[in-house]
This record gives structure tokens, sequence and C-alpha cells, in this order.
């Protein structure tokens, strides 16, 4: 049989206020999970009990409204159970939720296990005070429907907050305390509505519902108040940690950068100090001012239309900029501004964070202006000068194109190498010691040297060494710049030899004279001998004699060409039977010294315009050096190359050979390397093949032999 059940709204008004309370109090504690980590179990611990109590009051003080016969006594492990109950299932409901990617899913289990709380602290809580319940199945399939829309609703609206702008985000918390609360209202009414009540037992404590009420409204509100207080120190604690951290962010942002705040429309609002003290304005000239008033005409207009065109986009700009101060003086400044944009995605205002970087900029510019100056300075110096870097141990690092031109190498053949690959042997180890030694002091160094390209040709260089000195004052590498000096040297050798060829033209001319006297006589007699002569073999001789008087009357003529040159008559000649020619008049000598001459020609004739008793003097000359250069024998080849419309004579011979720093001085006046020599024959010789518009190159090597190389002008038959 059903109970008689009358209304309290007292306590109906009390216990939907501390239920209420409590659920308002649960969610700000679920709330401040996401922001303060030191104290999640806290927050989650007291959000779940203060939820949960507050399911649990609305069951027993509305039955302590209601009165329902027999509502003041109780099953006190039931009353503890019904609690449990509560608090358990609201764990599990935001256990679901809280740290979880939220969907639909979730939303939709929260409000599964808030529904379970409702239920099972009905019933537990009807067999608390000793009654056996039984539910209309319709009813309460309907009540249990409106309880879960209703608990999901208010979670759907509190953890979809994207769904929501900002600005309305402030009343999300009290409106989904409101709606649980009101579930849980719903929920306790319709459940009463859909069940039949009967009694099953006694319970074993009998308490008066007044006094029971008066205890149960004390807890309760002890509890909630205690809840209440947690999450108020929580949240002062949070917002005073927020404070100190702002404000020492704020300090910290004041002394180390420029800092303003505008409008929407560029209008400043808020200054530092740093702002006042770089741009010499004091805060009232600046605020409600516009950043123009800072403006240098550095920066051309479209520069300020895409920064505004980015900040009003809602994106970040950064850059440099480039200001005025009051005094007119000009500062760079590098610049953050970050747009704050309002619910409906506008910018409501700007924030700038400016830099000094003035000091930067101008040693920027300077750096600039003197890379610039470098710059103009290494062109010039490639453009003019040979130059190369070394290591400290003379290790090639890098080169300009005039080196690579003038060596012939490339500069991957160069770098990595020593000078040491360009060394032509002309000058001493003692020369290259001497520069090392100056260098390595950390002394410039200065002079000329001969280097040899890699075709084989020479060339000089006036060259400056510098070293650079470390901080031990130790050279770190050296920079070499050199100059071609190759026809200036050219030009005084030349020079050099003229001044000798004068002074033995000088020689020549004084003596000429005499030589020429007894050749005169020592030639008629030989006529004269040659005219009674009968003997075919004593003629021969008579007329070799006559040749060679002929030949040494050419020689003073030489002499007397080095005092007063005069044109030679060139006539076209087949020079294979000039060299056999003068074979044959050294061909006795050479067996004397045990050296073979070979001469085998591969054509018969070959043409070149000369004058011939002039090139047998050039000829006999280099024979008879090459035979001298033999003492104990040896070979002397004769070879003709005909190539590009040149003629190449090679006198080869396997003598001792001359030394490289000799090899330059050959064909000097008055130089030799015979100890009985003196130069003039080499000179002449020189000289000679110089009228035929010819060219001598000489190849030697110590103890191995050397060549004379004529190069001649070809004349085909």
């Amino acid at each position: 049989m059903n109970d008689i059940i009358s209304f309290s709204p007292i306590l109906i008004l009390v216990a939907i206020g501390l239920t209420f309370m409590a659920t308002y109090t649960a969610l700000d504690l679920f709330s401040l999970i996401h922001s303060n980590e030191s104290n999640r179990k806290f927050l989650f611990i007291g959000g779940t009990f203060s939820l949960g109590i507050g399911i649990w009051l609305m069951n027993f003080i509305g039955m302590l409204a209601l009165n329902i016969e027999g509502s003041g006594n109780y099953h006190i492990i039931f009353i503890i159970l019904s609690m449990l109950f509560g608090i358990c299932f609201t764990g599990l409901a935001f256990l679901n939720i809280i740290d979880k990617k939220m969907s639909y899913r979730r939303i939709l289990i929260g409000g599964f296990f808030l529904t379970l709380a409702v239920l099972a602290i009905h019933i537990t809580g009807m067999f608390a005070i000793g009654k056996l319940i039984t539910f209309h199945p319709i009813l309460l399939m309907i009540s249990v429907l409106l309880i879960f829309l209703s608990f999901s609703f208010s979670l759907w609206l509190l953890f979809f907050k994207k769904h929501v702008s900002k600005r309305h985000r402030s009343w999300l918390k009290p409106v989904s305390a409101l709606i649980m609360t009101g579930a849980n209202i719903e929920g306790y009414l319709l459940l009463i509505r859909a069940s039949s009540i009967q009694s099953a037992f006694q319970p074993l404590i009998n308490i008066e519902p007044g006094s029971y009420a008066i205890y149960l409204l004390t807890f309760v509100g002890f509890v909630i108040l205690g809840g209440m207080v947690g999450s108020s120190s929580v949240t002062n604690k949070k917002l005073s940690a927020s404070d100190h951290l702002l404000t020492d962010i704020q300090s910290a942002l004041d002394k180390s950068s420029i800092v303003a705040i505008t409008d929407p429309k560029g209008v400043i609002t808020y200054v530092n100090d740093k702002f006042v003290e770089i741009s010499k304005y004091s805060r009232e000239e600046l605020i409600g001012k516009t950043h123009s008033i800072l403006n240098s005409n550095y920066h051309p207009s479209s520069f300020f239309e895409d920064l505004w065109t980015t900040i009003s986009a809602g994106e970040t700009w950064r850059g440099e900029i480039q200001n005025r101060a009051k005094d007119g003086s000009l500062y760079w400044v590098e610049t953050t501004i970050v747009p704050f944009l309002n619910a409906n995605g506008r910018p409501y205002q700007y924030v700038a964070i400016r830099t000094d970087i003035t000091p930067l900029k101008t040693a920027e510019i300077h750096l600039k202006e003197s890379l610039k100056e470098v710059s103009d300075i290494t062109f010039a110096l490639n453009q003019s000068s040979i130059v190369a870097f070394t290591d400290a141990k003379g290790k090639i690092l890098s080169v300009n194109d005039k080196l690579c031109e003038i060596s012939k190498y490339s500069r991957e053949e160069l770098i990595g190498q020593d000078h040491s690959i360009l060394n032509s042997g002309y000058h001493s180890s003692s020369f290259f010691k001497d520069l090392w030694k100056t260098i390595g002091s950390g002394e410039v160094w200065k002079g000329e040297i001969r280097n040899r390209a890699k075709d084989g040709s020479f060339y000089w260089v006036d060259t400056t060494i510098v070293p650079f000195i470390n901080e031990s004052g130790r050279p770190y590498q050296y920079l070499a710049i050199r100059n071609d000096i190759t026809e200036r040297k050219q030009s005084e050798e030349l020079l050099h030899r003229q001044d000798k060829l004068a002074a033995v033209g000088q020689l020549a001319a004084g003596v000429a004279h005499e030589i020429r006297n007894p050749l005169t006589s020592m030639k008629g007699y030989a006529e004269f001998l040659l005219l009674d002569e009968q003997n075919d073999e004593r003629r021969e001789f008579i007329d070799i004699i006559l040749d060679e008087i002929d030949r040494v009357d050419s020689i003073v003529e030489d002499f007397m060409v080095l005092a007063k040159p005069k044109a030679i008559q060139l006539e076209e000649k087949n020079i294979i039977p000039i060299i056999e020619n003068v074979i044959s008049l050294l061909e006795f000598e050479a067996r004397k010294r045990n050296v073979n001459i070979h001469f085998e020609p591969e054509e018969p004739i070959i043409q070149i315009e000369c004058d011939e008793n002039r090139l047998k003097q050039v000829f006999l000359n280099f024979i008879k050096n090459g035979i001298e250069a033999m003492p104990g024998g040896g070979t002397i080849k004769i070879k003709i190359e005909n190539m590009d419309e040149k003629l190449t004579i090679s006198i080869q011979d396997t003598g001792v050979g001359i030394p490289q720093d000799k090899l330059m001085k050959i064909g000097d006046p008055f130089y030799t390397t015979k100890k009985n020599g003196n130069g003039l024959g080499l000179m002449v010789s020189f000289k000679i093949i110089e009228s035929h518009n010819g060219k001598v190159y000489i190849e030697s090597e110590l103890n191995k032999g050397t060549t004379f190389n004529i190069v001649f002008p070809l004349k085909t038959a």
C-alpha cells in the first residue's frame, strides 16, 4: 500500500540551493584541472565528492520535504552506500571526460554514469528508510531518458566550448550547474512519480525528521562550504601565481624591450619607459598619436602598406624599422607586432614589441662599406696583380685568375700545392732559405723570381710576400702579390747583351785590321803554292787551307759586324750539305776524342734562306762545343725536323751538361763554361741565328748532356 506523502516547500528550496551550490563548486573544481597541474588529484577528488554529494542531497532532503511516512527512520549502512554510489558514478562520468579527446560518445557516456548516480542514490535511499519500490515501466523510461538528456546537454555545453564564442563563455559554468541541478530535481520528482513505495523492514536507527534535517543540513553545508573554500583557495593561488608571472614578464619585458599598444586604427594607447627613453618623447606626447610621429622617411609607403595588410589580417608582422626620435636622431628597432582578435576574428588592439638594434645596424652599415672597399681593392688587385694566399707551411690556399693565366695551371692544380710547382731551377736553394727566413720572422719580403709555367716557358715576377701574424706573433698565412716583369727582364737582358756586344765590337774593331793582314799574306802564299802544286792530295789540302782562311776572314767580318752591324745576304740553300760539310771538317778531331757523330736526314733536300758561311760557323761552334763537353768520349746526334713551316735542328751530346744557374747566361759575351774559352763563339753564333730570324733553345741536364735546338723559318723546295 502506498505511503502518505506531504509537501514541505522550505526543504525543497534548501535542497535546490544546496544542490546548485554543490554542483557549481564541482564544476569549478573540474574546470581548474587543465590549468593547475600540481593539484590535479585534489581537484578531481574534490569535484567528484562535491557533485556526488549534490546528487545525494536532492534525494534525502527531498524525502524530508515530501515527508514520506517513516522517512525519519534510517538504515545507516544504506545511507553511506547511497553516498558512495553517487560519488563513484560521478567520478566515472568525469574520468571519462577529463584529459580525453572530446567526442559526442564521451559526452553520452558521462551522461549515462550521472544518470546511474541518480538512480542508484534514489533506490538505495529508499532502502535506507526501509521502503521497497516498484516502477511503472513507461514512466521510468521517460524519466531516465529526460535525466540522461539533461545531464548530456549540460556536459556538452560545458566541454564543447568551441561552439560558443569567447565573449559568452563566462555563463557556461553557472548554466551547466543550473541544468545539472534541474536534472537532479526532475530525476527525484520523476522517479518518485514513476514508483510505488511499500514498507519492507524496520530501520535500525530512528531519528526525528526535524533534528535529522538540522544535522544533515549542517553536514552538507560544511561539505559545500569546504568545497567552495578549497576551490576559492586554488583559484586565488592560481590567480596569484598568474599575477606574479605577469608582473615578472612585464618587468622583464620593460627592461629588455620597447613596448607599445595601439587601438585598431593604430592610435597609441600605452607605451613603456623604454619607448619614452629611445624616442625622446614624453608619454603624454605619444599617447593618442600614431606611429607616424616617429617616421624617418627611410622606408617607402609600400613598406607600411604591407605591414598593415599583414596585421589587419590577424597575422603577426616581424621586421626592422628605422625611426626618428624627437631630437632628430635616427634609431633602428627590430619589431614584432601582434594583433589581438575579438570574437569576430578582427583585431581590437595591437601590441608592438621592439628591440633597439641601432649599434648592430651601424656596425652592419660600416661592415658593408668595409666589404665594398675590400671588394673594390680586391677587384683592382686582381686586375693588376698576380695574387696567392698560402698557409703557414706554404701550401696554396687560393689564387686569382691572373696566376692561373700566367702559370698555365688550373686553380684545382695549384690549390693544395706549394710554390715549388713553379720552381724554374734558376735560383739557388740559399735564395729561398733567405726568403723563408724573412717571412717566417714576420717581415715582408720583396724580390724578383723567375718561375716556370706548366708548358715549360719561363716568366719573371716582381714579388712581395706579406705574412699575417696571429696572437702569438707567428705567421698563420702569407699573401703573395706579384707583377709580371718578364718583358722588362727581357729588355734588361737585351740591353745587357747589347752592352757586351758593343764592348766586343769595339775590341773587334781594334784588332780586325791586325788579323786581316796576316790572313791576306797566308791566302796569297797558299794560292801561289796551289799554282805550282801537281799532287792532287796536296792540292786538296791547300784548298782546305784556303777555305779555312776564308772562314776566318768571315769570322773577322762578324767581329766587325758587332762593332758596326750590316745587313746579311741570304740565299736559298740546301741545309743538308752545309751540315755534312761541317761534320767532315770535325770528323778527324771527333775520332781523336772517341766521339761518334750521327747525322741521318730523312730528306735529301731541305731549302732555307741563309748565309752558308755563317751557318757553317754556327754548326761548327755547336758541334765542337759538344765534342769538348765529352772528354771521355760519347755520341753527338744531329736531327732535323720539318714541322709547322719551321725547321728545327737539334744538336744533342751526352756530355757533362750545364747547371741550371749557368744555363741562362750561355751566349753572354765573355761568359763560358770552358777552362780556356772566352764566350765569344756562342755569342757570335746566337747573333748569326738571330740575323736569320731564328731562335735557340738550350736544354741541359747534369751528367746526361745538352741539346741545342735551332729553329729557322722553313723554305720548302
